[in-house]
This record gives structure tokens, sequence and C-alpha cells, in this order.
């Protein structure tokens, strides 16, 4: 059974940058694609990024070339680097792992 804990939300300007961070444990990391997903109030859940195993990444569109996956096998932890942050970023963010696993999720806030 896998444990994801999310970390790194907060409250940040328009235009701001935010790291979060999904350290896992309980099963081999290495192994498996990650994904962060974000939920804000009113709307569905959706995929922002995704990394297999193997480091290949996908973004959504609205996401594209502001923010960024990466992930650490050493440290069982994968990251969303964010930047150009916009209000419409506002969500609850939440590491996702093959199996349907979930973190408890972490929220963002894009305010001035």
């Amino acid at each position: 059974q896998a444990q994801l804990v999310e970390s790194g939300g907060g409250l940040v300007q328009p235009g701001g940058s935010l790291t979060l961070a999904c350290t896992t444990s309980g099963r081999a990391f290495r192994s498996y694609a990650m994904g962060w997903f974000r939920q804000a109030v009113g709307k569905e859940r959706e995929l922002v990024a995704a990394i297999t195993a193997g480091g290949i990444t996908n973004y959504a569109d609205s996401v594209k070339g502001r923010f960024t996956i990466s992930r650490d096998n050493a440290k069982s932890t994968v990251y969303l680097q964010m930047n150009s942050l916009k209000p419409e970023d506002t969500a609850v963010y939440l590491c996702h792992t093959t199996g349907n696993h979930w973190g408890q999720g972490t929220q963002v806030t894009v305010s001035s």
C-alpha cells in the first residue's frame, strides 16, 4: 500500500512561484509513474502533469511552459515547480500514483 504526502502549497501573488513535493513510501517508487492533479472549487479534478518511471513527462495545455514535473528516485519524491502562477491555478493539488493511490492534497492559492 503506497502512502503519499504532499507539501509546499501556500498563498502566492500572481506571477510568483511555488514548488510542491510529494514523498511516497510503501512501494518501490522508481518503478511507477507519478502525477499531479488539481481540483478547484466547483470544478472537476484534472491532470496537471505526469512523469513515467523512465522520466517521460506530460503536461496539461494550460500549464505548458510554466510548470515542470520532476522526480528524485533516491528520495522517493516527485516535484512540481510552478512558475508564472495565475489566479486560475488556485486549487487543491493532489499527488497520484499507479494503483489509484492519492495524497491528501495541498492548497495553492494565487491572489494579490
